[in-house]
């Protein structure tokens, strides 16, 4: 591939990832070219995934276009991919990088069960689903940032994609129910937290919701709190970015504690200003590591 090509072909995944997921980019914006263009790279694929079973055309639509990605996949892993953009990039972070296709497939997976959607009875059931939709973008990930790991550290890039996961289902728990008809808060802890999906319908922020909430943000804060400990064994130029998004990720959650808890009609975001201070704070700790 020339060197032109290249550049176009990173170049279409950054587009995407600064479209879709600012929080994201500018977390791993961070890092050295090389990993900066394999995260944008898989993260347009994840995209590309998303966009499958997440949009407005009709059911058997998206089950079509689901299959169709999995089919380029299919001739990716078989080295004979379509000649386009997304797979040109990617073939070249599977020839840098000790890459495992089949990471790739779960998150397809995870498309799968979110066109065939159910609410989630368990904790158990919802951390089933985040591994999928989410933790397997830490394991897409994981050899791009701990290149030079001698420690096995899939357990914890799946808790952290898992936690971050959560952290998107408790930003949108109104979004989602309005504009998709979806609850991912599992039946036994709305039942052990005694909030009604009627009284979701409503928006009714009671205390049994802010209990609730809080219940599942604690559990997302105990996996991003694990993930830290580990942290020390990812590269060293890859600590700071992982830091950084963490700490925006966390920064979602405090928006929605700092709003009262509305995350029905309005939605929750990190400010440019706060991502300044993360990014500062970051910037002091990462030093430590």
């Amino acid at each position: 591939m020339d060197t032109e090509q290249m550049r176009a072909d990173f170049a279409y995944c950054e587009t995407i990832i600064k479209k879709h997921s600012k929080s994201f980019y500018y977390a791993f914006s961070q890092l050295p070219p090389e990993k900066a263009n394999a995260v944008y790279a898989i993260y347009a694929f994840c995209r590309t995934a998303d966009d499958c079973a997440d949009s407005d055309r009709p059911h058997s639509e998206k089950l079509e276009s689901l299959q169709q990605l999995k089919q380029e996949l299919d001739l990716f892993r078989d080295r004979a991919e379509v000649d386009h953009p997304l797979w040109r990039a990617l073939r070249l972070v599977f020839t840098n990088y000790e890459m495992d296709i089949q990471a790739f497939y779960d998150q397809l997976t995870g498309q799968w069960m979110d066109l065939n959607f159910s609410i989630p009875r368990t904790m158990e059931e919802l951390e089933r689903y985040s591994y999928y939709v989410a933790g397997s973008v830490g394991l897409m990930l994981l050899p791009v940032l701990a290149s030079k790991a001698s420690a096995d550290l899939r357990l914890s890039a799946i808790e952290l994609g898992i936690a971050m996961q959560i952290t998107n289902i408790l930003r949108d728990v109104g979004e989602d129910f309005q504009k998709k008809q979806r609850i991912y808060l599992p039946e036994e802890e709305m039942a052990r937290f005694r909030y009604t999906q009627s009284d979701l319908r409503h928006g009714l922020i009671t205390e049994s919701f802010v209990n609730l909430w809080e219940s599942l943000a604690k559990h997302a804060d105990s996996l991003y709190d694990d993930f830290y400990r580990s942290i020390n064994l990812f590269d060293a130029d890859s600590r700071m970015p992982l830091f950084l998004s963490v700490g925006v990720y966390r920064g979602i959650l405090d928006a929605v504690r700092g709003s009262d808890y509305d995350c029905f009609s309005k939605r929750n975001y990190v400010s440019k200003e706060k991502m300044t201070m993360i990014s500062a704070a970051v910037g002091n700790r990462s030093q430590i590591v």
